[in-house]
């Protein structure tokens, strides 16, 4: 269950100052709205006492005319004030929210990899738009509520005075008696619909969770399970709710009963006054007006302290994501990546751990280098530290000792955009998004033409099967582009990385979802693209590798052996050797 943070610490609401400080005329042209908001509905007490005393007890009819006419002006002036509040301040709360989401997403896309080791994306999730989401409440409602009601009751009480100070005493005295009860038993109110939105949220992400799984759903027969258990939810939501509904319900009788006991009180002690002479039946009138503003903004604000709480934590969440700082940072002044790219590569005694795994090497004093236009294939176990070379490579860790170098550049002195612009990647499990063909092949060229997407796509063998598609290459992929088979979204990862026209190209394990003719086929256009470019490969099915210049085997972080593959497979006692023997047994069995 998400709990709503809370915290009693309202100074960090202060932070919100840096959103809302682009918008100073807004926020000034809602001051101005509520103080004349709240200022007429003040007036109306006066206008009361004018009118009880002066039209009906008087009997002037001219009188009760020239009242209704400005009673009914204030109603204007206090219509159009409550319009201008509701709008700016609501204006001012979608905007300030809008641009909170940026900053927090802009952020959150520049954390290094490392960070998202240790931090679940639900979380991050849960404070771009349920802290968000609260923010806005209190930013374009409750702060509002807040400052109309704080008026009201400093302007109540003083009216109050003015009026009559002797129940003025004693409506001091009662208040806490009608409010106390309310504000106590409205925080078990808000813990139920905090709770109702839980439940409710527990369905949504039930929902959502067998219906992404929703082929694993059908061949296990799971779905008779899976309608229990929404059932069981959905039931949990529905007394949750009834229980909110029942407690609202309560707060309802209990409001109406308290509230309108202690002006009835009022009123009798307030007509005794009024029969012994000692007030008026306007001074009356406009009292009780008062008591009941009064009343009602003490209760308003207690309402919105609890907002106010849980605004502070989300706040402080939020503080807590913006304040962290990326690991891998570009340096005040980094070093110029030499024009035009080379592609040389270079490892020099590297070490490194991941951070969820400190105690656990990924790569040993590992030693490479790499020509430009050379081409390097990485074989060797699962573990042996292949990928971390293109993590460490493509800048999304820095190691703890050795360098790593990018045409004579340190990566560590240059800035990782730069670095990253020179590089094609096509990762073992593409990525494609909820895009159609277009955008995804585009993904790292946004500039591209259209004729060079086609170039690209047809270059990666994936043209023919996207044009197929009911509405081409403007066809909707669906999420992780569930419409394409593994092997589809391959290619078009493979047609992202040749849009991107690289220096270095970075293929981990780019055909393994291939069937042989599609393999065939995307091999001949690696090997297109491949020719002048410096290309790292890493593939367990050694027929891949077999072209390259170089193999370098690697276990257990280390390189154990390198050489073409003619020299690696005599040495029958070599890693590289045990590997191809494996794979062509399985391979031999198979056939058979």
């Amino acid at each position: 269950m998400t709990q709503r943070p809370k915290s009693r610490d309202f100074s960090v609401l202060s932070y919100l100052w840096h959103f809302v400080r682009p918008y100073k005329l807004h926020v000034a042209g809602a001051l101005v709205a509520l103080t004349v908001a709240a200022g007429t509905l003040l007036t109306f007490g006066i206008g009361i006492r004018q009118l009880v005393d002066r039209g009906f007890t008087a009997g002037d009819a001219a009188l009760l005319d020239r009242a209704l006419l400005v009673l009914a002006c204030a109603i204007v002036v206090l219509a159009a004030a409550s319009f201008a509040r509701y709008f700016l301040v609501s204006w001012i709360g979608e905007r300030v929210i809008a641009d909170i989401r940026k900053a927090v997403f802009n952020h959150v896309v520049s954390l290094s990899p490392a960070y998202f080791e240790t931090t679940r994306t639900g979380e991050i999730l849960s404070r771009l738009t349920t802290d968000t989401t609260l923010l806005q409440t209190v930013v374009g409602t409750s702060v509002s509520i807040a400052l109309r009601n704080l008026l009201l009751l400093v302007g109540g009480l003083v009216l109050l005075m003015v009026t009559s100070p002797r129940l003025t005493g004693l409506v001091l005295v009662v208040v806490p008696f009608v409010v106390l009860p309310i504000i106590i038993y409205g925080r078990r109110v808000r813990k139920l619909s905090r709770e109702s939105q839980d439940r409710v949220a527990d369905v949504g992400a039930y929902v959502d969770e067998t219906l992404v799984g929703i082929r694993t759903v059908q061949a296990f027969n799971h779905e008779d399970e899976d309608r229990r258990r929404f059932a069981w939810r959905s039931e949990q939501a529905f007394e949750t709710a009834v229980r909110r509904i029942r407690a609202r319900a309560w707060l309802t009788a209990l409001v109406i009963l308290l509230v309108f006991g202690a002006v009835a009180a009022i009123l009798w002690i307030g007509g005794q006054d009024v029969l012994a002479g000692r007030m008026s039946g306007g001074e009356l009138a406009a009292f009780v007006f008062y008591a009941v503003v009064v009343a009602g903004s003490v209760g308003a604000i207690g309402e919105v302290i609890g907002d106010l709480q849980r605004a502070a934590g989300a706040t402080e969440r939020l503080v807590d994501l913006l304040s962290t700082q990326p690991d891998i940072q570009a340096p005040e002044n980094p070093d110029p990546m030499p024009e035009p790219a080379q592609g040389r590569v270079a490892f020099e005694e590297v070490n490194f751990h991941y951070p969820a795994r400190p105690d656990l090497p990924a790569l040993n004093a590992f030693t490479l280098a790499v020509d430009s236009g050379e081409r390097v294939a990485l074989v060797g176990p699962s573990g042996a530290g292949k990928t971390t070379v293109f993590q460490l490579l493509l800048r999304f860790y820095d190691p703890d000792q050795g360098r790593i170098l990018m045409d004579g550049v340190d990566l560590g002195q240059a800035d990782p955009e730069a670095v990253r612009q020179r590089i094609g990647f096509v990762s073992q499990d593409p990525v494609i998004f909820s895009e159609n063909a277009w955008e995804n092949i585009r993904y790292g060229r946004p500039d591209a033409s259209d004729q060079e997407v086609l170039e690209a796509a047809r270059a990666a063998a994936c043209l023919d099967f996207l044009q197929a598609l009911p509405d081409g290459l403007d066809t909707f992929l669906g999420e992780r582009g569930v419409r394409l088979s593994g092997g589809q979204r391959q290619r078009l990862a493979i047609a992202r990385a040749i849009l991107r026209n690289p220096a270095i190209l970075l293929l981990d394990e780019a055909t393994s979802a291939l069937d042989a003719e599609s393999e065939r086929m995307v091999q001949d256009a690696l090997e297109h693209i491949m020719e002048g470019r410096t290309t790292l490969v890493i593939a367990h099915r050694l027929a891949t590798v077999q072209k390259a210049n170089r193999i370098i085997v690697m276990d257990k972080g280390r390189i154990v052996d390198s050489g073409p593959h003619n020299e690696l497979i005599k040495n029958r006692e070599g890693l590289y050797a045990r590997l191809a023997a494996l794979q062509f047994n399985q391979a031999q069995n198979a056939a058979e």
